[in-house]
């Protein structure tokens, strides 16, 4: 308790230093006093975007790793709260090797007869997790991810806090509410969760590395299970450079539109073809072998995507190619989306002029994205919220599409996309899918016939036995159990004044027996508080009754 406390003043503290100070005495008045830190003049930031990423970094991993999720969420949050969302970097200072030393010797407590050597200069150091070069015994090659000392407890702790902020923040400014920041709060607690649990990463590599086994020059490295546990995970070592430093590919001898796309068809794949896709292609996450092969890294986070939703998806990128809102908006509506019929037209309208605008732009590599960037801003104009798996997909492509014109400056995402999602609708083949949904439905109609007679048979026996249960709701009944409340209360408020007055007055009226004289004043004291929320409970019920008359 004392450690979240002590975080609550920290947050405010940050909050208070870029400015966000109004924010913070709204949500807990009076903070003020008690604040260390006085609101700081920031040079050089004149944005509020910029001060809100500024203080999500100072904050630590937690709101870095919200923040970055946040960035896919352009159905939510405006096109400048976005570019500065994903300018989010997770860099941490690396921790001296000594206590990443007693964490892989906790984990593996032989280590020393796992590990022929462990390099103490890290390779990548991040707010999580710190990445050290090893050597299992038998000489093979191995990356040791190690999980920071004590980082669990610090992001339980913000978890804690966030999830009490949501309610808070929604209560204050309502206008949020219909963004739902109490389910944000929950998807975010259960991504960050699953990625604190490395066994969860490996796996995921296990699932990925099984979809891609047929890719050509597509590369997941091995884990190695024996010496893996939820705080260290232990995996193949893979060399080459990083997919965005284009220079360094064309010196091994590789044309970068092969390894641009090469790329974009795995993602396509994984997207479309097996539902589970790796969700963080950030650069980094992403080498190139000297043979050309494109190596996965990092799978804290994946995107699934089961079976029928992708039908739906494919759906929406073929009404994106044929510029068919009405399309699109019922593939929304299938993928769970809730949609006002009031503004049905208004919408589709909305979405047209999107998906226009996108096609008057040059025909080119930007096409997609700005269509993405109109739809999505339609969508928030209209407070339509996305599934996060879908926004994830959609963030997943645009950072593809963005990595295939860093290797191809002419990398067209239509040119690319199109006949794959063609060759992707035949192969779902859309006629038998939706066989399969009406059969599938007319199944689930008939079975609920069959079983309405023993439903109702069921009912009466229940009525006959009065074993009934019904649940009313109505405002009228609520009214009738608050004023039943409020006449209980008054009648326990009597009780107590008559039995503090008849105490009173038997100790008052004793007059042979010596009593202590603090008891006599306390007595009479007594006495006359009672006498005095005697009369005000007679005033308040007459007052009562009297304005309830009036009322009706």
């Amino acid at each position: 308790m004392v450690t979240r406390f002590r975080r609550y003043w920290q947050i405010a503290d940050i909050l208070f230093k870029y400015q966000f100070g109004s924010f913070v005495q709204k949500l807990f008045p009076g903070t003020y006093r008690f604040r260390r830190c006085r609101e700081c003049d920031i040079e050089s930031v004149t944005s509020v975007y910029q001060r809100m990423r500024m203080a999500i970094e100072e904050l630590g991993p937690t709101y870095v790793k919200l923040g970055q999720i946040l960035s896919t969420r352009q159905d939510l949050l405006p096109p400048e709260m976005i570019g500065e969302l994903k300018v989010l970097q997770d860099h941490s200072a690396p921790l001296p090797f000594s206590e990443i030393r007693e964490v892989i010797e906790r984990e593996c407590p032989n280590h020393k007869d796992c590990f022929l050597e462990i390099e103490e200069t890290p390779l990548a150091s991040a707010s999580i997790a710190q990445v050290h070069r090893a050597k299992l015994k038998d000489g093979t090659p191995v990356v040791l991810k190690v999980q920071r000392p004590g980082i669990k407890d610090i992001i339980e702790t913000d978890i804690l806090i966030l999830e009490s902020f949501a309610p808070r923040v929604e209560y204050y400014y309502p206008q949020y509410a219909v963004y739902n920041l109490k389910g944000i709060v929950a998807d975010f607690a259960s991504q960050i969760r699953k990625e604190l649990d490395f066994i969860h990463d490996g796996r995921n590599a296990d699932r990925l590395r099984f979809n891609m086994r047929d890719q050509i020059k597509i590369k997941v490295p091995q884990i190695f299970w024996e010496q893996s546990t939820r705080h260290l995970l232990v995996m193949e070592y893979i060399e080459g450079v990083r997919i965005d430093h284009v220079d360094e590919i064309r010196a091994l001898g590789i044309n970068p539109k092969e390894i641009a796309d090469r790329g974009f068809y795995a993602y396509l794949k994984q997207i479309f073809e097996d539902g589970f896709f790796h969700g963080d292609p950030h650069p980094g996450n992403l080498l190139v072998s000297k043979d050309g092969t494109i190596n996965f890294l990092d799978f804290g986070i994946v995107g699934i995507i089961y079976p029928e939703r992708r039908f739906y998806f494919i759906h929406l990128f073929v009404a994106m190619i044929q510029l068919d809102p009405e399309l699109m908006i019922k593939a929304f509506e299938h993928l769970g989306v809730s949609i006002d019929e009031r503004r049905r037209d208004e919408l589709k309208e909305d979405l047209y002029r999107a998906m226009l605008d996108a096609e008057g732009a040059s025909i080119g590599q930007y096409s997609f994205e700005q269509m993405t960037q109109g739809l999505t801003d339609t969508l928030r104009r209209h407070h339509i919220m996305m599934p996060q798996n879908l926004m994830l997909m959609l963030k997943v492509i645009i950072m593809a599409l963005d990595l295939g014109i860093t290797l191809d400056p002419k990398f067209n995402f239509w040119e690319k996309a199109e006949p794959y999602i063609g060759k992707i609708s035949k192969r779902e083949n859309f006629i038998d899918q939706y066989l399969y949904r009406a059969g599938h439905s007319f199944i689930e109609t008939v079975d609920g016939m069959l079983e309405m007679p023993r439903v109702l048979n069921k009912t009466l026996r229940q009525f006959s036995t009065g074993t009934v249960k019904i649940d009313l709701v109505d405002t009228d009944i609520l009214l009738l159990q608050q004023s039943l409340d409020r006449t209980a209360d008054t009648l326990l408020v009597g009780l107590i004044i008559a039995g503090v007055v008849v105490g009173s007055s038997l100790v008052l009226s004793v007059a042979n027996v010596s009593i202590p004289s603090f008891v006599f004043y306390l007595a009479a004291l007594a006495y006359v508080v009672a006498i005095i929320i005697g009369l005000y409970a007679v005033y308040h019920i007459l007052f009562g009754l009297k304005k309830r008359r009036g009322k009706y």
